[in-house]
């Protein structure tokens, strides 16, 4: 009955089974299933109805782990990923000022570049041209900033204010319910239990529940139309294709894209000791992003969370296939996933953010010309709330120290002309 399963996936090769790889598809779903509140609740912050988000969150996660099963054959769950739902919706929204259509735009143009990449050569040479400090430096500034917007979120801090706890202007039961809620999460995710987050997402609701902050109307109304949930699907807007702006936006969200995963489907096949696996998953990982832009949300990448799976014992994309399948499920749930406050959301941002924090160790502090530019992108990312000019300045001043102290040779062509896009575009934004 599973010889065409064996056949085309290699499970016997892997030393695998139907079974092991579709337990290992199941807790793969419930480590990473948080995404789908999580996600559609940053989303909402650019503008996005919160039901369309949450149908979009649902249909990018489950194409993109479907493609990767059947394209890329391994274990690496495609779903959209933190950090980059918030350059999203807080850097290319709120901050430089396109509409949530014209992200989406930026979305798809960005994914075509990525499949560009991804199908040619220009994969290895992008990856050499940037130091390796700096790419650690855009994982541990995302990090700080995530953390940022999880304390937001939970109405621990306030922008603009300097207290520790703003109760002044944010309800007391909810930063209550954001401590309980992490206090709960922490011991879970240190202590590794299965489904942390998602165990942690319930607990916070009830403790939410508990204190008053969630209104059960919404599970009396009528299910939401056709129009209603897909009102997001296809509707990317080329209207500011020529604006300087626009470009800036898929400049950085392309860079954020190619080095992310770049690392993350690197590692994820050498979890599992399939190197050679790595050049279909990472086309895999390509179009799955560039289609996130027409379903309506950020972009899809390999999520870290992939290493619960192969934990459990996944090795090939029919592990990936049964997470993708039980995501299409999960949409029948959305009533109940629209009630998910951000007292319940806050605490996993928090500690997500806290694990990419981690990389600051790979930085090497010792040389100023490596470390200080690192060290700018990680700061200037959340106190600018922009992920792009964060960046920018990073790679701006990399090559001018270098070329300060006398060693412009490290300094790879491409970065160079990089550095100068981003100067460009900040000369031009002052003339402008």
């Amino acid at each position: 009955m599973f010889n065409w399963m064996d056949r085309y996936f290699g499970l016997q090769e892997s030393g695998t089974t139907v079974k092991r790889e579709m337990t290992a598809g199941l807790v793969g779903f419930f480590t990473v299933v948080y995404i789908i509140a999580v996600n559609s609740l940053i989303l909402s912050e650019a503008g996005m109805p919160i039901e369309a988000a949450i149908v979009a969150t649902i249909a990018a996660s489950v194409f993109g782990c479907l493609i990767m099963g059947f394209w890329g054959n391994a274990p690496i769950l495609l779903v959209p990923g933190m950090g980059i739902n918030a350059l999203f919706s807080y850097t290319m929204v709120q901050s430089m000022g396109l509409s949530w259509q014209e992200a989406l735009a930026v979305v798809f143009v960005s994914g075509v570049i990525f499949v560009a990449v991804a199908f040619t050569r220009f994969a290895k040479m992008l990856s050499a041209a940037v130091p390796h400090s700096l790419k650690e430096a855009i994982t541990v500034g995302l990090g700080l900033f995530l953390m940022l917007i999880g304390l937001e979120k939970g109405g621990i801090v306030e922008r603009g204010t300097s207290s520790i706890l703003a109760l002044g202007s944010l309800a007391e039961a909810q930063v209550l319910a954001t401590v309980l809620t992490f206090l709960i999460a922490i011991v879970l995710f240190i202590r590794n239990v299965p489904g942390n987050f998602l165990i942690t997402i319930v607990a916070g609701t009830a403790i939410a529940s508990f204190f008053g902050l969630i209104d059960f109307s919404g599970l009396n109304e009528s299910s939401i139309t056709a129009a209603e949930a897909f009102e997001v699907f296809g509707a990317l807007s080329f209207g500011n294709i020529l604006s300087m702006t626009f470009w800036v936006a898929v400049f950085s969200l392309t860079m954020v894209l190619v080095f992310e995963n770049i690392g993350l489907v690197h590692g994820q096949v050498a979890f599992i000791e399939r190197p050679e696996k790595f050049g279909r998953a990472f086309q895999a990982t390509s179009v799955s992003a560039m289609t996130s832009g027409i379903f309506g949300t950020s972009p899809t990448v390999a999520t870290v969370e992939s290493a619960a799976g192969m934990t459990a014992g996944g090795r090939t994309g029919l592990t990936t296939i049964t997470a993708g399948l039980l995501f299409l499920v999960a949409s029948f749930f959305i009533p109940v996933i629209k009630l998910i406050p951000d007292s319940a959301i806050a605490p996993i941002l928090i500690i997500i953010g806290g694990l990419m924090l981690q990389n600051i160790k790979n930085l090497d502090l010792a040389d100023m010309t490596e470390s200080f530019p690192a060290l700018l992108i990680v700061a200037l990312i959340p106190f600018t709330y922009s992920i792009a000019d964060g960046i920018a300045f990073g790679f701006i001043l990399y090559p001018i120290l270098k070329i300060a102290t006398g060693r412009w040779r490290e300094v790879s062509p491409t970065l160079f002309v990089i550095a100068g896009l981003f100067l460009a575009n900040f000369v031009f934004h002052y003339v402008s």
